[in-house]
């Protein structure tokens, strides 16, 4: 098992002038290399793109030691590094083309192997750093990466037929994450949801939470995974288990829009 050996052969070709793409499983290249990528990767300033795969639920049958919920939680240790949680095919092309011109730390989590839905068209092109809106709406956001973006977009038409106007997000940047369209949706629709494929702590949930906490204030609820192990099974099965169902983002978006009215009503 070297994959902090990898990592430190990725800092050497750094320092010959290449621009080094690494892979293996997410909890491998963030748990297990972490100080090596801390240390001869980001304190060196080095040119490095370290790239996890299958992480959370989508490790399915590799079971709990390969099933990552707290990558996101880790790398954003690291001063100056850009975590993207890839959305779909299109943004995967994109985003590893144009990270080789950028100069810097890069993590990107992505599953291998699976058939994600097309949620942007073929030439899209996108910003680090910039979240896209998906869908407009007034009464609630729903902040969404990874593979949770298509169930935010289900979730969204789901609340439509109860009458309620969610806008979508898709913040594929979680560092650095786009501060004013975070607090551009909570100004605008005063209740916001998050969702990740990946623990509640210290993920896509929290850096929403740290941005509202302090500059704008408003109801938040966040649909992760509730501080568990993986385990062993299909990916449908472990999206029921911890919860990462379309029905479970229209839940909580309908309680925290009632904590935005009864907050109005108190008012």
């Amino acid at each position: 098992i070297q994959e902090g050996n990898l990592v430190g052969v990725a800092a050497g070709m750094c320092l010959t002038g290449k621009i080094p793409y690494i892979h293996t499983f997410a909890p491998f290249v963030t748990r297990r290399a972490y100080d090596t990528t801390f240390v001869s990767g980001a304190y060196a300033k080095l040119n490095i793109r370290l790239t996890g795969s299958d992480p959370g639920v989508t490790a399915a049958y590799n079971g709990g030691t390969h099933m990552a919920f707290e990558d996101v939680g880790i790398m954003r240790n690291i001063p100056d590094i850009t975590i993207i949680d890839i959305t779909d095919g299109t943004m995967l092309r994109d985003a590893i083309l144009q990270s080789a011109e950028t100069y810097g730390m890069f993590y990107f989590r992505f599953a291998r192997g699976r058939t994600a839905a097309a949620v942007y068209e073929d030439g899209h092109r996108f910003v680090f750093g910039k979240a896209n809106v998906l869908s407009e709406g007034e009464d609630v956001s729903i902040i969404a990466c990874g593979i949770m973006v298509e169930k935010a977009l289900e979730a969204a038409s789901v609340l439509k037929e109860k009458g309620i106007s969610a806008r979508v997000v898709d913040i594929y940047t979680i560092k650095p994450i786009d501060r004013q369209c975070i607090l551009r949706c909570a100004a605008e629709t005063g209740a916001v949801v998050t969702a990740e494929n990946h623990s509640v702590i210290n993920g896509l949930g929290n850096a929403v939470a740290a941005v509202l906490a302090t500059e704008s204030p408003c109801p938040l609820g966040i649909v992760g995974v509730q501080d568990k192990f993986g385990e062993v099974g299909d990916e449908d099965y472990l999206i029921e288990r911890f919860r990462l169902r379309t029905e479970d983002i229209v839940s909580c978006a309908l309680h925290t829009i009632a904590k935005k009215n009864k907050k109005v009503q108190d008012l």
